[in-house]
């Protein structure tokens, strides 16, 4: 039966995990395997545990103990809860529990760009995309218009972000992905190793539309976006097989990033 441990002091250090550690400090990249993250809402923490993620301990307001949270604290009857009422939960935290819950957990085992891309048809390389917002909502549509994988610059938000994760409804641990090493072009270079062809989400005079059908055909396609407001690199575009753009009309130059990469994602979807 799970420990519920109600918050008598929010400064207490085993609180720190869920209110004073940056992102950055649950990550720790120095360490990776004592890593953590925090899956914010049922729906999350839920697609975390049949991922493989191990629980450290929950955090949820008391009047989820019986609700709920009891699934949770069911099925992890080893991890600790600690509970308060809202108010308190918000003092600590920053902000309101608005999606009834909070889970530590330790982050999964990192893949590379090689096995995530073993026998994948489509993958996303999404480079320095920075907005947590951003990065769950691509994976979100990744995962529900079949791309297999997604590969992500240094300079990425981490999936992982506790923002990221809750906005990609926990798809982040359902899509593989990896961070490439290096630059994007060297990453490119790799990807044709592995039998992509590259196509890079570009305003370019020289883009095709996305409706080519050329396009459709690869077998293994790989879609190039880029970070928020600047968009790709000259290099990268420079660097990809094909150059390709959305039709826009009303005098619109572009789409957000994740909405671009949803178009992309249905259009090229690999066909059965």
């Amino acid at each position: 039966m799970s420990t519920i441990i109600k918050i008598t002091d929010i400064a207490a250090p085993e609180l720190d995990v869920f209110a004073r550690l940056t992102e950055a400090e649950l990550r720790n990249r120095r360490e990776p395997e004592k890593g953590l993250f925090i899956a914010e809402s049922a729906k999350v923490i839920r697609v975390a545990l049949e991922a493989g993620c191990v629980p450290r301990a929950f955090l949820m307001p008391a009047r989820h103990l019986r609700g709920q949270g009891q699934e949770f604290m069911d099925r992890c009857p080893d991890t600790p809860v600690y509970t308060a009422e809202d108010g308190v939960l918000a003092s600590l935290t920053g902000y309101a529990l608005s999606r009834g819950m909070l889970c530590a957990m330790g982050r999964p085992r990192a893949r590379t760009m090689e096995e995530i891309c073993a026998g994948a048809r489509r993958a996303a390389v999404l480079e320095d995309v920075t907005d947590a917002t951003n990065i769950g909502a691509i994976f979100r549509s990744a995962a529900a218009l079949g791309v297999d994988a997604v590969l992500l610059t240094e300079r990425c938000c981490d999936p992982l972000n506790r923002r990221a994760a809750r906005v990609s409804m926990g798809t982040v641990l359902q899509v593989p992905w990896a961070y490439m090493d290096g630059r994007t072009e060297k990453g490119l270079a790799r990807l044709r190793e592995l039998g992509f062809k590259t196509a890079a989400l570009a305003l370019d005079d020289r883009a095709v539309d996305i409706d080519d059908p050329a396009l459709a055909d690869i077998p293994r396609l790989a879609l190039v976006l880029g970070t928020e407001g600047d968009g790709l690199a000259a290099r990268t575009v420079a660097a990809c097989d094909w150059t390709v753009r959305i039709p826009m009309k009303n005098g619109v130059d572009s789409l957000n990033v994740a909405a671009a990469g949803a178009v992309a994602f249905w259009q090229l979807r690999a066909r059965d």
